[in-house]
C-alpha cells in the first residue's frame, strides 16, 4: 500500500482494491483494518485485529519498508540514489525518451501492431496498465492506462529476478565472480558444510537444493504454515541471513524449484562484492547497470537491514523494462559496449539442467523459457515474469521485446490478453532469415 501510494502515485482506494495481491491476497484484506495513509510522515499503517499495528514507511530511494517489531526506524541509513543521466525528454531513445519520427522499417505492419496494442487493452478486467513493444530496439507500439505514463514506476514483482541476473552478469564480466565457482556465502564456510558445493550457476537456475516452503512446490499446502517464499518479503527480517541459514534438501543442480532463497542469495553476493570493493551498495545497481542503458525510474526496496530485495520488491516504468529486455535481446551489448559477459544471455535463456531432468523445460537463469508454449510465441522466446501478470517477453527470432504490466486484480486474464497481442505481433514484424 505504501509503495503504491508513494512510489507509483496511486490513490489509496485504487491501491487497496487493485494491487499487491501476491503478498496480501484480496480475501485477507477484509480481515484487517483499513489502511491509514499519513502523508506527513510518508507512511501507511494497518491494524491487525487482536494484534499489532504494522507501519510501512517511505524512506526515499529504497522505497517503502515495513518497520521491524518494536522499532520506529530501520537498521540502516537510507541512501539517495541519483542517476547521472541527462533529462530523458531531451535525449533520443533508448538513452532518452525522444522517439524517432521516420517511417517504420519495411516489413513492419503498423496495422497489426495497432491491433496488438488494442488486444492488450481489450478486456478491461485484465487491468492492463502499460504495454510497450519494441522491434530491433525501436518502440513500435505503446499504450498506458489512464493515470499511468512513460515514467511511472509500476509494481513488477519477480521480474526483478532478471535484474538480479543482470547485476550478477555485470560482476562476472568484471571478473569478480564466475558462473561455475562455488557461491562464497560466509555462513557456508564451516568445515564439512555441504552447501559449499552450491555454485553461482545453481543459484541463478533455481537449483540450489535449499529447503524452504514455497507456493510453487508440487506438495505445497496452502492451509499449512506460512511459506518462507513470502516471508522474505513480509517477515521484517535480515533476508540475506535467513536465506543463508536454510538447510540443504537436495544436492545442487539436481532438482529445480522456484524458491526465493536462490535470488536472495545472489543479491547477497552482489552486496558482498560491492562492499568488498569499497563501493556504496545501495547505489550499485544504478551505477553498474541502470545508468549504462538509460534506466532512471527503478526503485528497489530493501528489508529493514538495507538488503536489496531484487527478487521482487521492485518498481520500474514499462519503457525501462523494455530497455532491460533489449539489453538481453542484444546479447548483453549496449551501444557497442559489452555489459554482460559473452555467453551469459545464452546461459539465462537456456533450460536449466535440473528443470529439464524434471521434464519441465520452463526455467533458465532467472528467466522463464517458453519451452511448453505457454505464450503465443516461438519456443525460443524467454521472459521475465512477475506475480499478477507482469511480463517482459524477448523473442529473438522476431527481434521483439514486449512489455505487459497490469494491476493484480486482472491476474486471471493477464496471460490470455498478452497471448492475443503476441499472436498478432508474430505476424506484424518479419522474422530473422
Amino acid at each position: 500500500m505504501c509503495s503504491a501510494v508513494f512510489i507509483t502515485g496511486l490513490d489509496i482506494a485504487t491501491a487497496r482494491e487493485s494491487l499487491g495481491y501476491f503478498v496480501a491476497p484480496y480475501a485477507q484484506r477484509q480481515r484487517v483494518g483499513a489502511p491509514v495513509v499519513d502523508r506527513a510522515r510518508q507512511e501507511v499503517r494497518i491494524a491487525i485485529p487482536g494484534g499489532p499495528t504494522l507501519t510501512a514507511r517511505y524512506v526515499g530511494s529504497q522505497g517503502c519498508i515495513t518497520l521491524p517489531p518494536g522499532r520506529d526506524d530501520v537498521y540502516f541509513k537510507p541512501v539517495q540514489v541519483r542517476s547521472t543521466l541527462g533529462d530523458p525528454a531531451t535525449l533520443p531513445w533508448p538513452m532518452g525518451d525522444v522517439l524517432p519520427t521516420t517511417p517504420l522499417p519495411v516489413g513492419v505492419d503498423e496495422r497489426r501492431i495497432a491491433q496488438a496494442v488494442d488486444a492488450a487493452f481489450a478486456n478491461p478486467e485484465a487491468y492492463t496498465s502499460a504495454f510497450v513493444v519494441t522491434h530491433k530496439g525501436r518502440i513500435v507500439g505503446e499504450r498506458y492506462q489512464s493515470g499511468v505514463g512513460i515514467g511511472t514506476p509500476l509494481e513488477s514483482w519477480s521480474m526483478g529476478k532478471s535484474v538480479t541476473a543482470a547485476l550478477m552478469g555485470v560482476l562476472i564480466q568484471q571478473k569478480t565472480y564466475a558462473l561455475d565457482q562455488p557461491a562464497p556465502i560466509p555462513q557456508w564456510q564451516g568445515k564439512g558444510d555441504g552447501r559449499q558445493g552450491i555454485r553461482i550457476a545453481d543459484l541463478l537456475r533455481m537449483s540450489s537444493g535449499l529447503r524452504i516452503k514455497a507456493p510453487d512446490d508440487p506438495d505445497f499446502d496452502p492451509n499449512g504454515s506460512y511459506p518462507d517464499h513470502l516471508y522474505f518479503y513480509t517477515g521484517r527480517i535480515d533476508a540475506f541471513d535467513y536465506a543463508a541459514t536454510r538447510p540443504q534438501q537436495w544436492p545442487p543442480n539436481t532438482v529445480g524449484r522456484y524458491r526465493n532463497t536462490d535470488p536472495v542469495l545472489v543479491n547477497y553476493l552482489i552486496r558482498l562484492a560491492a562492499e568488498k570493493r569499497g563501493e556504496d551498495y545501495l547505489s550499485f545497481p544504478q551505477r553498474a547497470l541502470f545508468d549504462r542503458i538509460g534506466i532512471r525510474t527503478m526503485t528497489i526496496e530493501t528489508d529493514p537491514y538495507g538488503n536489496l530485495l531484487t527478487q521482487g520488491y521492485d518498481f520500474m516504468s514499462a519503457r525501462d523494462w523494455a530497455r532491460l529486455g533489449n539489453l538481453y535481446l542484444q546479447d548483453g551489448v549496449w551501444n557497442g559496449e559489452r555489459i554482460l559477459p559473452e555467453g551469459f544471455v545464452q546461459f539465462v535463456s537456456s533450460v536449466a539442467p535440473a528443470w529439464a531432468a524434471d521434464k519441465r523445460p520452463i526455467y533458465g537463469g532467472f528467466f522463464w523459457i517458453n519451452g511448453t508454449g505457454a505464450l503465443a510465441a516461438p519456443a525460443s522466446a524467454y521472459y521475465m515474469l512477475g506475480a499478477a501478470g507482469q511480463f517482459v517477453v524477448i523473442v529473438p527470432s522476431h527481434d521483439l521485446v514486449v512489455v505487459r504490466i497490469g494491476y493484480s486484480k486482472g491476474e486471471r486474464f493477464a496471460t490470455a490478453t498478452l497471448n492475443q497481442a503476441l499472436s498478432l505481433l508474430m505476424g506484424a514484424v518479419p522474422s530473422r532469415p
